[in-house]
């Protein structure tokens, strides 16, 4: 690639050390509860648990040769950039405002039929909220930022004034700890920095996360799953005992560490990062985290260790947390670092017979000799589309070896590491984008890949391509919830990220076919997306529901794509889990306490 096509990016050194003052929806599970725990053999279960981690995997998935991802180490330009490519950085305003087009259609319908109402049901054309004492404001919050980046300021206004008159948190019920930070307080926070620093909108934040710390009162520290936000109190699930999902405790600390450089109020901070040194503590040695950790001991239960539901963010927020404090915690580029590695290690697969990048899954499993060990599954879920990008981002900023990274990148600018990280985004984004070959051009929910040795189910349903398939049911059966579309932005949020790297258009029009294909088979002419059963059935069947993702998520994320590269730039920027754009800051508090 010739100088003159590339586009500088600065990496920013770390600052001195004088510094200022001092976690959707989840898929459907595959083994996803965790074993019953006495308490009294907590600590001999953690124990055993390392001791089984360490030697089922490596006697029974000896670590490949990672060679293989290096090999065009002396090439004179990066994998997923084409090489007659001239780098675009300026705006394709007529994709761009065909997104606006959607984004209004989805709204203009909610605010009509159930303005301040947590969810929308746009075919019956109704809302619902989450909990018979009331809603929180889901869909509104979850919109108002991306009201803003598009410029839609009537919309706003109206959105606002609902906010001030309306919303209320004294509701005596309980919600998902998780899910209120990242979609109500993430969603307040990115609204008072985009609009300017309106105080409405951090008094609600702050009003939230004050309602929400209770939910921390726990003897390991870690967050309860359920707050109820009238009694201030923290509510476990009584489906998974004492133990919450690794993503939910890991999954905060964005949102919680962006209020307390707000306010300059420590409280936040503390809670949050106080349980990345409880999960840090109990770390395995590989860097990768099973999807359930006790509440009370803090100790990881015995449970699946996998990309998607109930894990995903655990990894997202490793490198978000050291871009968000402008890559000044070196503790979280090394956790990341190591939970890449052992991703690479122990989860990257090669489907057969295409020899498409995926990842897997590792079931705790009993040997036929009756000892524990790890079965590996061929399953991915949509969810897992996210990494592809953010292998990518974290290649040009943990895996960077100069302060000033090109668009796209150089091979020389990076690591090993960062080029393996680089080519595993690129080829993870192309299987997810394989995933689409359906008839309706969606993916599916959960994708299970054809792996060498592996038997596919017997009920599967018609081949697709013939590397991977839908779990299917057996005839007579209702369609699997594998089958379903339900408006995911995970791989636009990839090609997002892909573009801003490299100015490559070829990743606009990857997003413009996903967003034709949302247009052709989600678009409700009422007004509204609803989500579609089968991806892989004509003519469609819509399940009557718009996630509020829709318009957080995947709308912006598609608006970005075709944006000016200028809007929200990834070096000043981190977005949390739900799409919310929250400031790179310097920390205002020391990170020293993990180490």
């Amino acid at each position: 690639m010739a100088e003159s096509h590339l586009h500088r990016r600065t990496k920013t050194k770390p600052v001195p050390t004088d510094r200022i003052d001092t976690p959707k929806v989840d898929s459907s599970v595959d083994g996803g509860s965790p074993s019953p725990k006495p308490y009294a053999l907590a600590i001999s279960a953690l124990v055993l648990l390392t001791s089984l981690v360490l030697y089922s995997i490596l006697h029974w998935f000896p670590l490949r040769s990672l060679q293989h991802l290096l090999s065009f180490r002396d090439e004179t330009y990066l994998r997923g950039v084409r090489p007659d490519s001239v780098p675009v950085f300026t705006a394709d305003e007529a994709r761009r405002d065909a997104v606006v087009e959607a984004f209004k259609h989805a709204w203009l319908a909610y605010e009509r039929d159930a303005m301040g109402d947590d969810e929308y049901h746009p075919i019956s054309q109704k809302g619902t909220n989450l909990t018979a004492a009331g809603g929180i404001g889901y869909t509104v919050i979850d919109s108002i930022d991306t009201m803003l980046i598009m410029g839609l300021h009537d919309e706003y206004e109206r959105a606002r004034i609902w906010v001030r008159d309306d919303l209320s948190f004294d509701r005596n019920a309980s919600f998902s700890t998780f899910e209120t930070t990242i979609r109500v307080m993430g969603g307040l926070l990115s609204a008072y920095h985009l609009s300017g620093g309106d105080p409405l909108f951090l008094e609600k934040a702050r009003e939230i996360a004050d309602r929400m710390l209770p939910a921390f009162d726990t003897p390991s520290s870690l967050p309860l799953p359920l707050v109820n936000l009238h009694l201030l109190e923290g509510v476990s699930d009584h489906d998974n005992g004492d133990f919450i999902s690794t993503a939910e405790v890991s999954t905060l600390q964005l949102e919680f560490r962006y209020l307390t450089y707000l306010t300059d109020e420590e409280i936040y901070w503390e809670k949050v990062e106080k349980v990345m040194l409880v999960l840090k503590a109990a770390a395995l040695p590989h860097g990768l985290a099973p999807i359930f950790v006790d509440v009370e001991t803090g100790i990881y239960g015995l449970s699946p260790i996998r990309l998607g539901s109930r894990g995903d963010s655990y990894y997202e927020y490793l490198l978000k947390q050291y871009l968000q404090t402008n890559q000044t915690e070196d503790i979280y580029r090394e956790m990341y670092d190591e939970a890449m590695t052992g991703i690479h290690m122990y989860l990257v697969q090669r489907s057969v017979p295409g020899n498409l990048l995926t990842t897997a899954e590792l079931i705790p499993d009993r040997a036929k000799n009756g000892k524990a060990g790890w079965r590996l599954l061929p399953k991915q879920d949509h969810l897992v589309c996210f990494l592809g990008g953010s292998l990518m981002l974290g290649a040009t900023t943990s895996g960077a070896v100069v302060n000033q990274v090109s668009v796209p990148p150089l091979p020389n600018e990076l690591s090993p590491q960062g080029r393996r990280d680089w080519f595993t985004g690129v080829e993870l984004i192309k299987t997810c984008l394989a995933t689409h070959n359906t008839k309706t051009k969606l993916p599916p929910e959960i994708a299970y890949f054809s792996l060498r040795n592996q038997k596919q189910d017997k009920n599967a349903a018609r081949k697709l391509p013939p590397d991977w398939y839908i779990k299917g049911s057996p005839p007579g059966k209702p369609t699997p919830l594998d089958a379903r579309y339900i408006l995911r932005p995970e791989t636009v949020e990839s090609l997002f990220i892909a573009f801003r790297l490299t100015g490559d258009t070829w990743y606009r029009d990857q997003g413009w076919a996903i967003f034709q294909a949302i247009e052709k088979h989600c678009r409700i002419p009422t007004g509204g997306y609803a989500s579609v059963i089968n991806v892989d059935q004509m003519p469609v069947e819509h399940e009557d529901k718009m996630e509020t993702f829709m318009m957080s998520e995947t709308l912006k994320y598609l608006y970005l794509l075709f944006s000016d590269a200028s809007v929200l730039p990834l070096s000043e920027y981190v977005f949390n889990t739900e799409g919310h754009p929250l400031p790179v800051f310097l920390p205002i508090t020391d990170s020293s306490s993990l180490l």
